[in-house]
């Protein structure tokens, strides 16, 4: 029979060993940090348009363009305006070309304006069917 009768008295402590229980903790907090995903924010506050439920899941890749009420384009908390796209995601996509561009329009923004940012990323080399504009 496997373990003490009720009889028996316990001549021995008993030992409870967490060492492998640890072990399985810090490899799930080593695999939940390794896999976290971390989103690139465009450095300014945007009011996008409320247009229901039109919201979709961020690649963990992607390219944050920002313009702002006052028609200022911003790429990474730096003002790049409409000439700079080009610059600052050429090189972007030239190492992943079906990375996805995300412009995030304010409400209060000149839809002319966002529609340049929308062309120079073209030009830059964006896939037509990767480029969106965000709103809330």
């Amino acid at each position: 029979m496997f373990g003490k009768g009720l009889g028996e008295e316990a001549d021995e402590p008993v030992i409870i060993d967490l060492s492998s229980m640890i072990d399985c903790v810090f490899i799930l907090l080593i695999f939940f940090i390794v896999s976290t995903v971390f989103v690139e924010e465009t450095g300014v506050q945007v009011n996008k348009p409320d247009v229901g439920s039109s919201a979709s899941a961020l690649d963990k890749n992607s390219i944050l363009l920002a313009v702002t009420s006052e028609d200022k384009v911003f790429y990474g908390g730096e003002s790049i305006g409409i000439q700079g796209v080009i610059g600052k995601i050429k090189p972007l996509l030239t190492e992943t070309p079906d990375m996805p561009v995300i412009i995030q329009g304010d409400k209060d923004s000149t839809h002319g304006i966002v529609q340049q940012v929308h062309g120079q990323a073209l030009l830059a080399g964006a896939m037509k069917d990767r480029i969106s504009i965000s709103t809330k």
